[in-house]
């Protein structure tokens, strides 16, 4: 059974539709990586799934458990296998806290009243290697990649079998990015983590998702294991967002695509094919709608895909 099962996802922020029907599934020790240009709702389809975002319809059911606009007091129990790591790792960390009371801070929402926080506090900076000495220091005393990690402790503190990580390494510094994810790694191999990552980032997705989904206006156009998606990509939204990776090689030839234009306003979507306005590779068939097909585990949404 999935452990998590997303099925025709929609939200609406009154007369703007950000998720137009998104479906996907997570197994059990799974990362599954979302990725897409700014805009393309990414980090909705998330909070929607943690209940921080209204769906109006759809369906996300957690260990076959239906959990879309289930109340406050169905989800309070399950927000202990599902956690979430907010893109702004400083932002999403109160000022006013200790970093011991920020990480130790899930166990007393769930009242654990059982538990040595003090022992759990450094148990969990342990986990993600920043030194015990940490739990006595404030938000503002740590740089990006040390809040980032207190955020993942945090997370990691009721050992939940789902993270849901928006933008993980978003505003690092490189070398922090692979500390950051060969650490992410590490923990979904020791606690059998299922993750959904959210990312700009192609070569994170690379480093680390067994499955992706490329998004364009709220909308999966492409979906498939990230060997298969990488080595042959069949949507051209797909292709071109591959040519633009940068290559760190500097004798590499690179066949980069210009897309047209900037991405239509949700209020006016374009007819037939969304991105055949900006796609290089349109053709007359591509003014009919396309649909979602599924061949041999790869979902594909183009009339015209490539070979």
């Amino acid at each position: 059974m999935s452990l998590l099962n997303v099925v025709d996802l929609k939200t609406s922020y009154g007369p703007v539709n950000v998720l137009a029907g998104v479906s996907f599934t997570v197994q059990p020790g799974e990362t599954y990586a979302l990725v897409g240009e700014s805009g393309s709702g990414k980090t909705t389809v998330i909070r929607a799934i943690a209940g921080l975002a209204p769906a109006q319809d759809g369906s996300v059911t957690f260990e076959g458990q239906e959990i879309r606009g289930a109340p406050e007091r169905v989800m309070r129990p399950l927000r202990k296998d599902m956690a979430m790591m907010f893109q702004d790792p400083v932002g999403s960390l109160s000022p006013r806290l200790t970093i011991r009371s920020l990480i130790t801070e899930p166990y007393r929402i769930q009242g654990m009243k059982d538990k040595d926080l003090d022992a759990e506090a450094k148990r969990l900076l342990e986990m993600v290697n920043l030194p015990t000495h940490f739990a006595d220091r404030y938000p503002y005393q740590l740089s990006g990649g040390q809040a980032r990690r207190v955020g993942v402790a945090r997370a990691l503190a009721l050992e939940p079998k789902l993270i849901l990580a928006d933008e993980p390494t978003a505003g690092l510094d490189v070398s922090v990015q692979g500390e950051l994810l060969n650490l992410l790694n590490d923990l979904r191999e020791r606690l059998g983590l299922a993750m959904v990552i959210i990312t700009h980032n192609l070569s994170v997705v690379r480093h680390v998702a067994d499955r992706m989904g490329i998004m364009y206006l709220g909308r999966l156009v492409e979906e498939g294991t990230t060997e298969t998606i990488f080595k042959d990509p069949r949507h051209p939204y797909t292709r071109c967002l591959l040519s633009a990776n940068p290559e760190p090689d500097p004798d590499a030839r690179l066949e980069r695509i210009a897309l047209k234009g900037e991405p239509p306003s949700l209020l006016k979507r374009p007819s037939g094919c969304e991105f055949r306005e900006r796609c290089p590779f349109a053709k007359d068939i591509c003014t009919q709608t396309p649909e979602w097909e599924v061949d041999g585990g790869h979902g594909l949404r183009c009339l015209a895909p490539l070979s």
